[in-house]
């Protein structure tokens, strides 16, 4: 069994920034993701990183304002969130999947946090 938590949501302005971080547990050698689901939208990809943290994948609408990494020393990846806009606002997901990955379908991540709020302000 594996748990993720994710932490470091909240509300920032336009243009400015955060760091989600999600800690795994259960579990070392595992590929992990970050999602997103906005009101009243579907959940969508947001960043995805392999085991190694060697390959990551973007979702077209982060790539250059969005870092994900990890420290398998601390079994943690995070979500660097640069340049925010109002249209990032959703509640954002940590999911691991227990393949190598990068892996991109929210369909193949077998375990899910419970997700944490960040709101973007114009």
């Amino acid at each position: 069994q594996v748990q993720a938590v994710e932490s470091g949501g909240g509300l920032v302005q336009a243009g400015g920034s955060l760091r989600l971080s999600c800690a795994a547990s259960g579990r070392t050698i595992h590929a992990m993701g970050w999602f997103r689901q906005a009101p009243g939208k579907e959940r969508e990809f947001v960043a995805a990183i392999n085991w190694g943290g060697s390959s990551t994948r973007y979702a077209d609408s982060v790539r250059g304002r969005f870092t994900i990494s990890r420290d398998n020393a601390k079994n943690t990846v995070y979500l660097q969130m640069n340049s925010l806009k109002p249209e990032d606002t959703a509640i954002y997901y940590c999911a691991v999947d227990l393949s190598l990955g990068p892996t991109i379908s929210q369909y193949e991540y077998e375990y899910w946090g419970q997700g944490t709020q960040v709101t973007v302000s114009s």
